[in-house]
C-alpha cells in the first residue's frame, strides 16, 4: 500500500507540475500575442477572408437562420451559396458574441469574443502538446516542447486575435490525437479521447481527413501487433470514433443531405466510411485479439478492403482533391494565386526564400523518426509519430496549408532529442561538439529560423527588415477597398446584387446589406465565373452576364490583383474599359469617394 501511495504522489506531482508549465507558457505566448498585435491592430477580425466569412455565418446564426442551414444566401448566383464549414466552430463564437453582449455594445461583444477565442485555444494545444512530450521524453522534453509550440504559434496566423477560421481548432485537435496515441500504458482513455478527437476532426474540416485515416490505421496495427494487450485501448478508440462521428453526422448534417456525398465537408460519404471503419476494427478486436499476430494482421487486411469498398461505392471521387473539379479559369485566375493551397513546386516559384519554413523541420523530424526506429530506440513512439508527421508533410506538397500541422506534430520526436542533446551537453561542459549539436538541433527545429534564412540567403538584411516591416503594418494591396471606411459609399446604397473582386466578397457581406455574386470559396463557381467573366468580356458582352445575374452595382476596384490580371489578361474587356475612364452607356458612374480604392457603378436597366 506504501508503494502505491508514493505512486500516486508522484503521479500528482507530476501532473501538478504539467499543468504550471502549461499555464505559464500559455500565459506567457498569450501576453506576447497581445503585445505584438494590439497596438497596431485596425480591426478585430483576422487578415483572412476565411476569418470574415466565419463571422457572416455567425451573426446569420445568432440572426435566425437555422442551425442547419448552412446556405449564403448573400453570395452567388441565385439560391444563394451552400458552405461547408461546421457548426461546431460557429457555436462557440457565437455564445461568446452572446455572452458579451450582454454587457457591451454589439460591435465590441463580436470584438471581444473575437479576441478571446484564438488566444484561448492556445492552452489546449499547448496542453496536448506537454501531454505528449511528458509521455515520450518526461518532464526534460515537456518545457522544450512547449517552447517549440510557443514559437510556432507566435510565428504564425492561426492564433492571432481575430483568426475564427477553423484551422486553430484542428491544430489542438491533431496534437491532442498525437498525444493520445503516444500514451506508454495503453489507457483506454487515452485512445477514446483519440477516437473522439479524430471524430470531430472529419466533422469540422475535411482537410485533416489523411491525418485521420493515418491516425485509425496506427491504432489498427498496433492492436494488430500486440493482441490482448492493446485490445482495451483499441476497443475504445473504435467505439468512441463510431458513436462520435454518428452523432456528429445527424447533429450537423441537415436531414436533406443525408444522401448528399460531399467531398468537403462531413457528408455520408465520410461518415459511412469512419462508421464502418471503426465498426470493423470494434468486431475484430472482439473476435481476434486472442488469435495469432498473421491471423490479426490478415483480419486487419480484410477491413482495409471492406473500408476502401465502402470509399468507392459510397464517394470514389473523394478519393482524389476535391479542387480538382474547378473550372479551369478559376485555376488560372483565383486558385493559383491562393498562398495555403500551393505546391510546393509552386511555392518554389512564388517564393523560394520560405520553402525551408514549410518543410524542412518535417523533413528533420521525419528523419529523426527513422533513424530512432533503425537503432531500435524507443522504436514504438517514433513508429507511431513517423506516419502522423509523414502523412502531413506529404499533404503540404500538394497544398501548403498541411505544412503548419507538420511542424506542430515535430515538436514531439524534436523535444526528446534536444533534450537528450542538452543533458549530453550539461553533462560533458568541454565537448564542444555535443554543445554545438544541441544549439544546431534547436534552431532546425524551428521552422521561422529556416524563413530567416532563406529570406537572408536570397535577399539580404534589407529583405529581413521589409519584412518585418510588412508583418507589422500589412500589405496595402487592394486593402482600400475592403476596410469599412472604404465600403461605407456603397454600404449606403441600398440592397442589391454587386459585382465586385473575389477578394472583398466576404468584407462586403460583413459591412452591408447587399448581395455579392463573387468571394473565394469553391463551392460558389457560379457567381465567381459570372463575375469574371463580366470583367473580361467586351462592354456589349458584360451586359448580357449583368442582366442574368440579376446585378446593378459594379463596384471596381483598381489596386486588386485579380482585377489587374484580368485588365491585362483582356484590354478589350469591361474593367479594362472603366480602368480607361470608358463607361458603357448601361452603367452610371455614381461620385468617387476620397477614402475609398472603389468606383461604384450603377446599371440603368
Amino acid at each position: 500500500m506504501a508503494d502505491q501511495g508514493t505512486s500516486d504522489r508522484t503521479e500528482s506531482w507530476l501532473w501538478s507540475r504539467s499543468w504550471f508549465a502549461v499555464s505559464f507558457y500559455g500565459i506567457v505566448t498569450v501576453a506576447i500575442l497581445l503585445l505584438i498585435n494590439l497596438p497596431g491592430a485596425t480591426d478585430y477580425v483576422g487578415a483572412d477572408n476565411d476569418d470574415v466569412m466565419r463571422l457572416v455565418q455567425v451573426r446569420d446564426l445568432l440572426a435566425g437562420q437555422s442551425w442547419f442551414d448552412l446556405t449564403q444566401y448573400r453570395l452567388g448566383l441565385d439560391g444563394g451559396t451552400l458552405m461547408h464549414w461546421s457548426r461546431l466552430v460557429d457555436l462557440p463564437i457565437a455564445g461568446l458574441i452572446w455572452g458579451f453582449a450582454q454587457l457591451l455594445p454589439a460591435e465590441r461583444a463580436e470584438a471581444a469574443a473575437l479576441l478571446v477565442w484564438p488566444l484561448f485555444l492556445t492552452l489546449p494545444l499547448f496542453a496536448a502538446v506537454a501531454i505528449g512530450a511528458r509521455r515520450i521524453g518526461g518532464l526534460s522534453a515537456m518545457p522544450i516542447a512547449l517552447g517549440l509550440a510557443a514559437l510556432l504559434v507566435v510565428t504564425s496566423n492561426r492564433f492571432l486575435p481575430g483568426a475564427i477560421d477553423h484551422h486553430n481548432v484542428q491544430l489542438v485537435l491533431v496534437a491532442t490525437i498525437a498525444a493520445m496515441l503516444v500514451d506508454p500504458r495503453y489507457k483506454p482513455a487515452s485512445f477514446a479521447i483519440a477516437g473522439l478527437a479524430a471524430a470531430l476532426a472529419i466533422a469540422i474540416g475535411a482537410e485533416t481527413s489523411p491525418f485521420v485515416a493515418i491516425a485509425c490505421l496506427v491504432v489498427a496495427v498496433l492492436w494488430a501487433w500486440h493482441g490482448s494487450a492493446f485490445a482495451p485501448a483499441a476497443r475504445a478508440f473504435a467505439l468512441t470514433v463510431t458513436i462520435a462521428i454518428s452523432a456528429l453526422f445527424f447533429a450537423t448534417v441537415p436531414p436533406r443531405l443525408y444522401t448528399m456525398a460531399a467531398c468537403d465537408s462531413l457528408s455520408i460519404s465520410y461518415y459511412g466510411i469512419t462508421a464502418i471503419g471503426g465498426l470493423l476494427l470494434l468486431l475484430s478486436v472482439q473476435l481476434a485479439s486472442r488469435a495469432s499476430r498473421p491471423v490479426r494482421f490478415a483480419a486487419l487486411g480484410l477491413n482495409g478492403v471492406a473500408v476502401l469498398g465502402t470509399a468507392l461505392v459510397l464517394a470514389p471521387q473523394c478519393l482524389q482533391n476535391p479542387l480538382n473539379d474547378l473550372d479551369p479559369l478559376l485555376f488560372t485566375l483565383w486558385l493559383n494565386s491562393v498562398a495555403e493551397a500551393q505546391s510546393i513546386v509552386g511555392q518554389l516559384r512564388i517564393e523560394p526564400a520560405s520553402i525551408g519554413g514549410f518543410y524542412a523541420v518535417g523533413i528533420f523530424a521525419i528523419a529523426v523518426c527513422i533513424f530512432r526506429i533503425a537503432r531500435k530506440d524507443r522504436t514504438e513512439v517514433h513508429a507511431i509519430l513517423l506516419p502522423l508527421i509523414l502523412v502531413s508533410w506529404a499533404v503540404a506538397l500538394v497544398q501548403l496549408r498541411g505544412a503548419v500541422f507538420a511542424n506542430l506534430l515535430s515538436v514531439l520526436p524534436l523535444s526528446l532529442l534536444i533534450a537528450e542533446l542538452r543533458r549530453n551537453a550539461r553533462d560533458d561542459p568541454e565537448n564542444l561538439s555535443a554543445g554545438f549539436a544541441f544549439a544546431v538541433s534547436t534552431l532546425v527545429a524551428v521552422p521561422s529560423v529556416w524563413v530567416i534564412v532563406g529570406v537572408f540567403a536570397t535577399e539580404g538584411t534589407a529583405g529581413i527588415t521589409r519584412r518585418f516591416e510588412a508583418q507589422l503594418t500589412g500589405s496595402a494591396t487592394g486593402a482600400d477597398c475592403e476596410f469599412a471606411v472604404a465600403l461605407r459609399q456603397l454600404a449606403s446604397l441600398p440592397p442589391a446584387t454587386v459585382v465586385a473582386p473575389s477578394n472583398a466578397g466576404s468584407e462586403i457581406l460583413r459591412f452591408t446589406a447587399h448581395r455579392v455574386l463573387s468571394a473565394p470559396y469553391h463551392r460558389n463557381q457560379g457567381g465567381m465565373l459570372t463575375e469574371l467573366h463580366i470583367g473580361l468580356s467586351q462592354p456589349g458582352e458584360a451586359e448580357a452576364f449583368l442582366r442574368g445575374a440579376g446585378a446593378t452595382v459594379i463596384a471596381y476596384c483598381r489596386s486588386d490583383p485579380q482585377t489587374e490580371t484580368i485588365r491585362d489578361l483582356k484590354p478589350d474587356g469591361l474593367y479594362a474599359a472603366l480602368e480607361r475612364g470608358e463607361v458603357p452607356s448601361y452603367l452610371e458612374a455614381l461620385p468617387l469617394d476620397p477614402k475609398s480604392g472603389m468606383a461604384l457603378y450603377r446599371t440603368r436597366f
